[in-house]
């Protein structure tokens, strides 16, 4: 049975707010999802081949190339602000 506190504890998680006339609606939900996830786990999968990827892709990445960079001057010549050789940006998080 799914409580208000665990709704609580599954909104602070995600961090989501709920009003307290929401809850009865979490509830609903939060005991619907769980619901089809409970009959997932009733299905037979014991021959079905585990598939990592569905794709036959392999590793695709890119041999590493030594290349000259972009001059330092030149990638702050159009910046707003600088400081110490660096792009300076305002402060986006909050202490």
């Amino acid at each position: 049975m799914i409580t208000d506190e665990t709704i609580k504890h599954v909104a602070n998680l995600s961090k989501l707010e709920f009003k307290e006339d929401e809850f009865s609606d979490m509830k609903e939900k939060l005991s619907s999802i769980l619901g089809h996830i409970d009959e997932l786990t009733k299905l037979d999968t014991k021959d079905v081949k585990i598939t990592y990827n569905p794709n036959d892709t392999k590793n695709v990445f890119r041999e590493d190339e030594i290349k000259e960079s972009l001059d330092r001057e030149l990638a702050l010549s159009n910046a707003n602000d600088k400081e110490v050789g660096c792009f300076k940006v305002p402060k986006v998080l909050n202490d």
